[in-house]
């Protein structure tokens, strides 16, 4: 019986040491949750460190992307307020579609400058590979056909020697093509009052002469835009539809966007480095033009060259020798 008895304590006993580790055991349970809560509830600062790469590498893209694109449109201080909407309508292509849509574009961009192979007097130049893969929708011309010479001056710098470059055209009945920028013609409206009184074919050169590469489309377009009011204001007309990229620096896209405006951009098939000191003097711009004088020839010089005007009249003189006629850049049709 006593051992019985004995058995029986030491079941109980045994049966209330355990029932206490469970309760023991359900207790640290019971801590441990708080606990967990405790280090989840400070989490903020706990995870604002770890997390913090992920928020500074999650927005930094955008941040990236915005100063990406805020450089370029903030190359011309004065459509800077542009930029800021421009850029948005980009950045919020968030369908998959629109995105598909950018691709092309941004690929398009890609800048060029334009340039061309010179071969032997009297035979048309090589030009660009890029020429080849000109949409119709790119609408530009660069050389012409026949014994025609398209004289194009452009003004986007210095306007000096008016009187005798204007002189050398009207004695030599050559009538030119002026690619002029705003910023001149605000200036100095008499410049071009005389240039439209004499004749010649004035085409728009932007308003501020900036890299076409380096500004978003609205920037592009308020640069032809503004060119074309003061143009109007000036002399109560349209100015045509003809137009140069200051450089000869474009791209794809530009090239697209500007066709779209309804112009043609007009390039050349001889140049030369004349918003340099010429060596020579006046011999050197003469003899680049007439060592490279070939059909449909579309000649630039540069109206701030003092060689240039100085040896304009004997130039004009020279080529109709040779039984070139001097035409306008609108009697240009682009390739299709």
């Amino acid at each position: 019986m006593r051992g019985a008895t004995m058995t029986s304590i030491t079941k109980s006993a045994a049966l209330l040491i355990l029932l206490s580790a469970t309760l023991v055991g359900c207790a640290d349970k019971s801590l441990f949750s708080p606990a967990a809560e405790a280090v989840t509830t400070p989490s903020p600062q706990a995870t604002t460190k770890a997390a913090e790469p992920t928020p500074t590498s999650t927005p930094t893209p955008k941040p990236t992307a915005k100063p990406i694109a805020t450089p370029k449109q903030t190359v011309v201080p004065s459509a800077t307020p542009h930029p800021t909407t421009a850029p948005s309508p980009a950045a919020s292509a968030k369908p998959a579609t629109d995105a598909t849509k950018t691709k092309p574009v941004a690929g398009d961009k890609t800048p060029y400058s334009w340039y061309y192979m010179k071969k032997k007097t009297g035979q048309v130049p090589d030009f660009p590979k890029e020429t080849k893969s000109f949409t119709a929708d790119q609408k530009a011309v660069w050389v012409g056909t026949g014994k025609k010479v398209y004289l194009t001056i452009d003004a986007g710098g210095p306007l000096i020697e008016v009187d005798l470059m204007l002189k050398s055209l009207k004695e030599n009945g050559v009538k030119a093509n002026f690619f002029i920028s705003g910023n001149n013609i605000k200036s100095n409206p008499d410049y071009l009052k005389r240039v439209v009184a004499d004749g010649h074919f004035v085409a728009n050169h932007t308003m501020t002469h900036k890299d076409f590469n380096e500004l978003s489309d609205d920037q592009i377009r308020k640069e032809i835009t503004d060119f074309e009011a003061l143009y109007k204001k000036i002399t109560g007309k349209e100015v045509e539809k003809y137009f140069r990229f200051p450089y000869g620096h474009y791209n794809m896209h530009n090239l697209s966007l500007v066709s779209s405006m309804g112009y043609t951009s007009v390039f050349w098939s001889t140049a030369m480095r004349d918003w340099e000191p010429r060596e020579n003097g006046a011999e050197d711009p003469y003899n680049d033009i007439m060592n490279n004088l070939h059909d449909g020839n579309v000649i630039l010089m540069h109206q701030g060259s003092l060689e240039n005007m100085q040896a304009l009249a004997r130039i004009c003189k020279e080529i109709k020798k040779k039984g070139y006629e001097f035409a306008l850049v609108n009697d240009l049709q682009p390739k299709k």
